[in-house]
């Protein structure tokens, strides 16, 4: 019997006084810096634990010391400074009453956006050394050996975090690609897969570039895929894992660009695992574009398809878990399926929509869903 993994995106929900700590860093209030540290290592050992106890075979840390999957760079890369523009997403801007009310009820998070105003260069890998002895560390109390660890691509950095310093944007992609090019080698010299949060892919198409047609925005995506694959060049295909969404909301997405679209630019990541939403009710039909384009599939691509959705509280059934599972195994095979969900279920620091005990419990219905289709096929 074929065992079917699981995994998920990568980011939980994190505890309040991690997020405190967080803000506090954010805001440029004062805090303990010894306090903060012991408070994250404490935090991303009860993450795995709790990852283990419902079965997630490839873990994280839960990105639990980060803001956001995109903006934290601005706190370990110079040349960030003031605030970028900030423009919803095309469908929720046809809907503004439903904009407003996700405003007025808190559903939009807070956190800065600043602009590139100057020379992108690191800080160094202090902070990532600290995510990475972390989980690992927490791996090692659990017993776990795969564990995957977070980074933002040079694209999605480009989309929150806007350019104001670089001639142009290919210019602005390639210094951010050379500039973030060892944080992903460190990372997997650790020992750790990589994964690279890439939403630039597609909500990118509805959220910055809704004025372009789609031939053109096509052209600025497989841009971004060969500034990413650039800094990929020294780190092995299979370590690395691609995540790409329409934006982790609950919204309309009624101008989501279809995966049919975006599918060859994806397959043209130097990336062995392929991340990506199928339960989303927008795009859970989009199975079968995976199907009909069987023969481009790369025989080394592992598909990971979001089995559990990542905005909703209602906990999928097992056999709905493996109704999905068995689709994509039906298409390349039980041996390259990896059952993963549709996002983060902690995309933003102090914000979900998911409440984090349903969290885990969704987890463990991918699991057992999991367990399910390894029997059946």
């Amino acid at each position: 019997m074929t065992k079917i993994k699981t995994t998920h995106v990568g980011s939980l929900p994190r505890t309040q006084d991690v997020v405190d700590f967080i803000f506090a860093r954010e805001n440029a209030q004062p805090y303990d810096m010894g306090a903060s540290d012991s408070c994250m290592t404490a935090a991303v050992a009860a993450t795995v634990r709790k990852q283990a106890e419902v079965g997630v075979d490839i873990i994280s840390d839960g990105e639990t010391s980060k803001i956001s999957y995109a903006t934290y760079v601005k706190d370990r890369y110079t040349g960030f400074s003031g605030d970028s523009p900030r423009n919803a997403p095309a469908d929720l801007k046809m809907f503004p009453s439903f904009l407003k009310r996700l405003a007025d009820g808190g559903g939009t998070p807070q956190y800065a956006r600043p602009m590139c105003t100057g020379e992108v260069r690191s800080k160094g890998q202090d902070d990532l050394n600290k995510d990475i002895n972390n989980l690992k560390s927490a791996m090692a109390d659990q017993g776990l050996e795969h564990g995957f660890m977070n980074a933002a691509s040079p694209g999605v950095v480009s989309l929150f975090l806007q350019n104001d310093f670089y001639p142009t944007r290919d210019a602005y992609l390639a210094a951010l690609a050379d500039a973030m090019k060892e944080e992903y080698e460190t990372i997997v010299d650790a020992g750790l897969d990589l994964q690279l949060d890439c939403p630039d892919l597609a909500l990118s198409r509805h959220m910055l570039f809704n004025d372009l047609s789609e031939a053109e925005f096509l052209k600025i995506a497989d841009m971004h895929v060969e500034a990413l694959n650039h800094a990929l060049q020294n780190v092995p295909a299979e370590k690395v894992r691609v995540h790409i969404c329409w934006g982790n909301y609950e919204g309309p997405h009624c101008c989501d660009i279809p995966m049919d679209s975006v599918f060859t630019t994806l397959m043209n990541t130097k990336a062995q695992y392929l991340l990506f939403e199928t339960s989303n009710p927008r795009h859970a039909h989009e199975w079968t574009v995976f199907r009909d384009r069987k023969s481009q599939i790369p025989d080394d691509k592992i598909l990971v398809p979001g089995v559990v959705d990542t905005t909703t509280n209602f906990v999928e059934h097992p056999d709905l878990v493996a109704q999905r599972i068995e689709r994509f195994s039906g298409i390349v095979g039980a041996d390259r399926v990896v059952a993963g969900s549709d996002c983060g279920f902690g995309t933003f620091a102090g914000f979900g929509a998911v409440d984090p005990d349903i969290a885990y419990a969704k987890l463990k219905s991918l699991s057992e869903g999991a367990a399910l289709a390894s029997k059946r096929l």
